[in-house]
């Protein structure tokens, strides 16, 4: 087990992907109910195959990547989460994605925030963002519960885009430049 990288939470495991991940990265990435909204969209097994070699060459370049997500009690695979560059120019981005029936009991918000603070307290990143559909609440839910921010809004593919930020205190410069097509999000009051 690689100490550094493995992140443990109260309920849960989160080591980089491998090799012994590849079926259960290929029955999540292959079901609609998890990966229909996701950013690629509903993955064949070979693109699933080519996504891992991608994650773990990913993780040897920059030090940080995407987890399988596993309950410590029993082993069961929940999902992924990860920390990976965007390919529109938004930075490193916070993503994840759990089987339906893991769902609602907190497990995503659980891991996402172990990916997000060791993005921010051992990689040093000063700024993560996070991408949902407007549409889609328990996304968002997850993302704001875990202090995030709505700081931009841009349509994709015909749907309403709401991007997310966490800004470790002290990071210090200015946010990346907005793609063209976006717009900021105002802040109450």
């Amino acid at each position: 087990m690689d100490i550094y990288r493995t992140l443990l939470t109260a309920r849960l495991i989160l080591t980089p992907v491998n090799g012994t991940d590849l079926a259960d990265l290929r029955a999540l990435k292959a079901d609609p109910r998890v990966f229909a909204v996701m950013l690629g969209g509903v993955r064949s097994a070979v693109e699933t195959a080519r996504d891992l070699a991608d994650d773990v060459v990913f993780w040897g370049a920059h030090g940080y990547g995407v987890w399988a997500v596993r309950e410590r009690a029993g082993n069961a695979f929940m999902g992924i989460t990860g920390l990976k560059d965007r390919p529109d120019g938004r930075g490193v981005a916070l993503r994840f994605a759990l089987w339906p029936e893991a769902q609602g009991r907190g497990l995503a918000r659980e891991a996402a925030f172990a990916a997000l603070r060791f993005g921010h307290e051992r990689v040093g990143l000063s700024r993560i963002v996070a991408v949902a559909r407007a549409s889609n609440f328990a996304s968002r839910t997850v993302l704001g519960g875990i202090g995030m921010t709505e700081c931009e809004a841009f349509t994709q593919g015909g749907f309403a885009m709401l991007v997310y930020e966490s800004c470790r205190p002290g990071g210090g410069g200015d946010p990346p430049p907005r793609p063209l097509g976006s717009r900021p999000i105002n802040p109450p009051g």
